[in-house]
């Protein structure tokens, strides 16, 4: 194969490939453009202006040049005409980018625009007017109007931007300089092609230079700029359409020449090297984005990184110090000179509203976060954290290192970074608002059930006082001094009854003691029918329980158990710690009539004693204590309350209840 068949196919390639590649810009700027808040400024239309004029230079040079060289016979000089003022209004385009960036157009900057642009249309005209007069196209006046118009606009664009920025930085515009000069070079080889045959390299460049303006475009107007998404898909086309040139001219061009098409060992050839080339793909899209990730544009693994802000949103309970730790893992990945966060009225409902700008796209008919670009220079970008409810919060991005800008996956990162915190912090406000609602359910129930305590406890001290006073009634009509007598006790025993009311628990040992006065006074009414033991170890007499507990239960036992029995009987009130449960045994006995089923189940249903324990004990500590009841008619009665103590209580009082097993009060 001669070097002017290498040429064509190279040529032709290049031109499908450039065909691929505007038309993916331009789907990407279109979606991009559907899916945006409506605030663009006018710059945006600058890569849309690129993506148009690149595709249709390409579309319109592939269809004229690949004709051409099929020797076709149909004239194409207006679709030459036209591919060529879309490559002629290209470098117009790159001059006004370069102006717009940065500040407002007015002056020089103004004249400079509308003189590229004029060049282009001058240029454009001619080529039109060569159409219409049957002259050659493209017109070679045309061509050097642009190589020598463009050559001059460079300089005067040099020293303009040199004079802004300072002759520091010349090295930002390096980049429009390379590319406007390879489009001069290219107009002027252009001016002198008919008839001319170049090396393949010379005709690549000669005929694609609009790839390198369009890139200083993005550069200049857009998100794409350079690297990113665009960069990853075109470096993946390119690298697929680079290897399956190099298979043909390697492997599938000397196979050709040597035998003929119809070969079937020529046929599997061509297919092995088109299976190759189509399995070849993933892995040169991901060599493409490691390329544009690591090494050219050397940032962090954006998965690990969002990993990393969802680890930090999980360990965190504060949205200021979520949004703190997340501001400083931000900075360090987009080497941004500091990062803020700022606490801003809107809600997500209300953004939509004041705020259009911070919602970019909608995924799922949920609103997406949006990065809005600000004007002043330490800000760079701000990213709302739009939350369920106010107050929500937005980060703000300073400027990055070396002054490179967001690009779209520093955009999509911010975006699923600030949607992470936006959900993180309203799972946490929603656990605080159950907490706090918990914690009020809980304090409305200890009042509620404080309060039904209270009742029940009043219930029990008029009710004592009435047997107190019936049993002294009876006295003063049989044993008067005796009575005198009761009624002082009664009188101690009721101090001590109120004594006990100002707090809703006592100790053992009071319990006892009031139980032993009441019991006092009984014995005064039943003499000798009524026999009393305690059994309660004094190791025992710290512990704390609900103040008349005990009582109630051998208030019953006197009036219910002795009391029917003409020869009387005897009240045995015990009391032991269990260890291994941790809990206080109280046991109230008597050898009284005792009680049937029915007569039980009628008492704790009407009666105050029994049920008002039962009651309060499971008030004081639910399902932990249990009151068990044992009687049979003629038998007396048993009631053993079951209360848990705390460990360190119940430990104390095991072991001392174990070294005194026999001390107690009788």
């Amino acid at each position: 194969m001669n070097s002017q068949a290498a040429a064509t196919i190279i040529n032709l390639l290049a031109f499908l490939t450039g065909i691929v590649l505007y038309t993916m810009l331009l789907v990407m700027l279109l979606g991009a453009r559907r899916n945006a808040a409506p605030t663009h400024t006018p710059t945006n239309k600058l890569p849309l202006a690129t993506a148009l004029l690149g595709l249709s230079w390409n579309l319109g040079a592939f269809a004229v040049f690949g004709l051409e060289r099929l020797s076709a016979t149909t004239s194409l000089a207006g679709i030459e005409a036209f591919a060529f003022t879309a490559l002629g209004f290209l470098p117009a385009v790159v001059v006004h980018s370069v102006l717009r960036s940065g500040e407002t157009m007015r002056g020089r900057s103004l004249g400079l625009t509308w003189a590229a642009y004029g060049l282009s249309a001058v240029a454009s005209a001619l080529h039109f007017v060569n159409v219409v007069t049957a002259q050659q196209v493209p017109s070679h006046v045309a061509l050097h109007l642009l190589t020598f118009g463009f050559t001059a606009l460079i300089v005067l664009l040099l020293l303009l931007t040199l004079k802004r920025q300072g002759w520091q930085q010349w090295w930002r515009s390096a980049g429009w300089v390379i590319a406007l000069a390879v489009f001069a070079v290219s107009a002027s080889h252009l001016s002198h092609h008919e008839g001319a045959e170049y090396a393949w390299w010379v005709e690549l460049i000669g005929h694609h230079s609009a790839l390198p303006l369009a890139l200083v475009i993005l550069y200049q107007d857009y998100r794409f700029a350079l690297a990113d998404i665009f960069l990853k898909r075109a470096l993946a086309w390119l690298s697929l359409v680079g290897l399956a040139a190099t298979l043909y001219f390697v492997v599938a061009a000397p196979s050709l020449a040597e035998s003929s098409a119809s070969d079937p060992r020529v046929v599997g050839v061509l297919l092995a090297l088109w299976i190759v080339t189509a399995l070849s793909y993933p892995a040169l899209q991901r060599g493409a984005h490691w390329l544009v990730d690591a090494i050219i544009l050397q940032r962090v693994d954006y998965e690990v990184l969002c990993a990393d802000v969802a680890r930090i949103a999980t360990q965190s309970e504060d949205p200021e110090a979520l949004l703190t730790a997340v501001c400083r893992r931000i900075a360090q990945a987009l080497t941004a000179q500091r990062v803020m966060w700022e606490v801003v009225a809107e809600t997500e409902e209300t953004a939509r509203k004041i705020q259009p700008r911070f919602l970019s796209r909608r995924k799922g008919g949920h609103a997406v976060p949006a990065i809005t670009t600000e004007p002043t220079s330490k800000v760079v970008a701000a990213v709302p954290v739009l939350t369920a409810e106010a107050p929500a919060f937005r980060l703000l991005i300073g400027e990055l290192a070396g002054g490179r800008r967001l690009l779209s996956d520093d955009w999509t990162m911010l975006e699923a970074v600030a949607l992470l915190c936006a959900r993180r912090i309203d799972a946490m406000r929603v656990t605080h608002e159950r907490y706090e609602h918990e914690l009020q359910a809980q304090e409305m129930t200890a009042l509620a059930t404080e309060a039904e305590l209270r009742a029940l406890r009043a219930q029990i001290n008029p009710h004592f006082l009435f047997n107190a006073l019936t049993t002294i009634g009876y006295l003063i009509q049989e044993a008067p001094d005796r009575a005198v007598q009761t009624l002082l006790r009664l009188t101690g025993l009721l101090r001590g009854v109120l004594r006990r009311s100002e707090g809703e628990f006592t100790t053992l040992g009071e319990e006892v003691e009031l139980i032993a006065d009441y019991l006092e006074i009984e014995q005064a009414r039943f003499e000798a029918r009524l026999r009393v033991t305690i059994d309660v170890p004094p190791t025992l007499c710290a512990l704390r329980l609900p103040a008349l507990l005990l009582q109630p239960l051998v208030e019953n036992a006197i009036k219910h158990g002795i009391a029917p029995v003409r020869s009387g009987g005897e009240v045995i009130m015990r009391a032991r710690v269990e260890a291994a449960t941790q809990t206080l045994h109280l046991c109230v006995q008597d050898t009284g009539a005792g009680a049937s089923s029915p007569q039980l189940a009628q008492g704790q249903q009407h009666g105050i004693g029994l049920a008002n324990v039962e009651r309060r004990l499971h008030g004081h500590y639910g399902t932990r204590a249990r009151m068990q009841v044992q009687t049979a008619v003629g038998q007396g009665m048993q009631v053993e309350l079951t209360i848990p103590l705390p460990a360190a209580e119940a430990l104390s009082a095991s072991i001392a209840y174990a070294a005194a097993p026999n001390g107690g009060l009788k």
